[in-house]
């Protein structure tokens, strides 16, 4: 007898199946038009997968893979599932560990208690997936997700209107992967997922908007709250800005002006630009000792940097404490 054609699907990376074909072109697994709804697929999967055969490109809309257990044991690299489909296939109670599942699609899935621990999730799409009580620390996201890179060639394109969508899509995952994350007690990387879902938000507002202008200062002075390093880089660039402007308006320092000229020496002007900065730390910090004064336009530029420093040191504090007490 003939032997019996073999699926047709051919994942990206090359890889072929050796499944029989339904008559379709497709196997079973690969068959996107087979209608999987409800199906308990669960065990004949795993034997699938220990049999060794092809993960990638599942098509597994809707289907039933409750308790699915895809761990391999004693093996640094899990199963393959990139580019399969999981549209919202029951996963509940899935153990998933270190498998990639990368250029996939979880769109909707119900993921409730399962274990991504690991996970490579690179380019996949998470949207509306449910993660109550799933185990998602050390997953792989990329640098972007899926509707994050999009939305940026959109804009990029001027597609405006579509470039906004999907950062709203964006903004949407990060806040659920957030929302997980503090569900677990992962407030560090619910932090790194509040940062993003800021900035998915901040990428929605009209350009040179109000909104967007003040978002963008807020994220420059400390991240949204989830950055105490950037506001330490604002203090010392605000201290070195203002050392500067003391420098070439001058400030008085036992009755002689200290300020930039060529007609001083070298030596005068490297020590007036010290004075400068000495007189803008205890500025900053709210210290004023006294001996140092500003005169003209450098009394304007230093109630402007000691307001700015008292607020700034009480910011700091709390962006901190919020760090760290996590």
């Amino acid at each position: 007898m003939p032997d019996k054609p073999c699926c047709s699907y051919i994942s990206p990376t090359g890889n072929t199946c050796q499944e029989t074909d339904m008559g379709s072109g497709y196997c079973f697994w690969h068959d996107n038009k087979f209608d999987k709804s409800g199906l308990e697929l669960t065990q004949k999967l795993e034997r699938y997968a220990k049999k060794g055969g092809l993960l990638q490109g599942l098509q597994l809309q809707r289907a039933n893979l409750v308790g699915l257990n895809l761990i391999k044991k004693d093996d640094e690299e899990g199963y393959d599932l990139s580019y399969c489909n999981f549209y919202r296939a029951n996963l509940s109670g899935a153990h998933l560990f270190n498998n990639k599942i990368a250029n996939a699609s979880l769109m909707k899935a119900n993921l409730h208690s399962a274990s991504l621990h690991y996970c490579d999730l690179r380019n996949t799409n998470l949207l509306g997936v449910k993660l109550s009580d799933s185990r998602i620390d050390n997953i792989d996201l990329g640098e972007q997700l899926l509707q994050e890179a999009e939305a940026f060639k959109a804009r990029r394109n001027r597609q405006y209107s579509t470039a906004r969508d999907l950062f709203e899509q964006s903004e949407e995952i990060y806040r659920n992967l957030r929302k997980a994350s503090e569900d677990q007690g992962l407030f560090e990387l619910a932090g790194n997922f509040t940062y993003k879902e800021l900035r998915m938000r901040h990428a929605q507002y009209p350009k040179g908007s109000t909104k967007q202008i003040t978002s963008s200062f807020i994220d420059m002075l400390c991240g949204y709250g989830e950055k105490p390093e950037n506001v330490i880089r604002f203090s010392l660039s605000l201290i070195v800005c203002c050392a500067i402007c003391y420098f070439l308006f001058g400030v008085s320092y036992q009755d002689s002006l200290l300020r930039f000229s060529f007609d001083n020496s070298f030596d005068d002007n490297v020590s007036a630009l010290l004075n400068s900065i000495y007189f803008s730390v205890v500025t900053f910090t709210t210290l004023g000792y006294g001996d140092i004064t500003p005169i003209g336009l450098s009394r304007l530029i230093a109630a402007i940097e000691a307001f700015c420093g008292s607020f700034s040191l009480a910011l700091f504090v709390v962006v901190f404490v919020k760090r760290m007490t996590r």
